[in-house]
């Protein structure tokens, strides 16, 4: 296992969502509160509102989920266009984290802005564009992945320092019987996004804790990595093999002494595993 290696040294106030598209070779990740979305190290789109996650699609271009509903960027015409919003979301709510199933559903969920009310909620949108409620209630929607099978799907509501597993339904993507398989200690930091290697294994960042941190899917502590920054956000495989973990990390909310201690905080990083990832999944039939 290489040291991870500062990529980009982007300083993103809450750099978040990392997607690899394996088509392209490309990392694309955001900064959700500078609402930016970079291929790499460069800038590659510019909204208007604040975007929580990305994923690639079969039909090229990106399904995205800003502030209030789903939209698909076509590059070639550098258009957004809506999919779905879901009804009833509070007006303080936004999108956070999500990603996509092995079938091309787009699984994410939306949080209080101040972090504060337990109303969001985790939403699945089909291939065909239809949107429904997973889960309500949720304080910060945070990491999302699936066991190789897709049997079992996990979630990370950030405040209850748990990561929950639920069984997973393929054919409908639906969810049901809930039980926590991870509870972090607060020295770990709190749990942020989540990502799972090829073995089953789940690769959680862990935002206050400069680390990430690897799990068996039964709760039993692998590794912990360090990364020179405290707010640890997000992580994807990608790379030609899949064995690269790029990691995103934040600078929000950190005052001067922190910065000092963690310059290179908000950057990108690269390590090297001894694994192979999941793929980033496309959204699309």
């Amino acid at each position: 296992m290489m040291l991870p290696e500062l990529y980009y040294n982007a300083k993103a106030t809450l750099g978040e969502g990392p997607a690899w598209d394996a088509r392209t070779q490309t990392l694309y990740w955001i900064d959700v509160l500078e609402k930016r979305i970079y291929a790499g190290s460069k800038l590659f789109l510019q909204l208007d509102d604040f975007v929580g996650c990305l994923a690639p699609r079969k039909d090229g271009g990106l399904v995205i989920a800003q502030r209030f509903g789903f939209w698909t960027f076509e590059p070639d015409t550098n258009k957004l266009l809506t999919l779905a919003s879901p009804k009833g979301e509070p007006s303080n709510n936004r999108f956070n984290d999500g990603k996509c199933d092995v079938r091309g559903r787009f699984v994410a969920g939306t949080m209080d802005h101040n972090e504060q009310e337990a109303s969001g909620s985790l939403y699945s949108l089909s291939t065909e564009g239809r949107l429904k409620k997973l889960l309500k209630e949720v304080r910060i929607s945070n990491g999302l992945a699936w066991s190789p099978d897709s049997k079992t799907m996990y979630f990370i509501d950030t405040p209850t320092r748990e990561v929950k597993a639920y069984d997973y339904d393929i054919e409908t993507g639906q969810i049901a019987n809930p039980r926590v398989i991870i509870h972090f200690v607060d020295t770990f930091g709190w749990p942020d996004g989540m990502t799972s290697d090829a073995d089953g294994n789940l690769w959680i960042a862990m935002w206050g804790g400069a680390r990430i941190t690897q799990w068996k899917p039964n709760g039993t502590l692998l590794e912990q990595f360090g990364i020179p920054a405290l707010n640890v956000t997000s992580c994807v495989f990608g790379g030609a093999n899949m064995n690269e973990l790029f990691v995103t990390t934040a600078r929000v909310g950190m005052d001067s002494a922190a910065l000092k201690k963690y310059p290179q905080a908000g950057g990108v990083f690269r390590m090297e595993t001894n694994t192979t990832g999941t793929p980033t999944y496309e959204f699309g039939a």
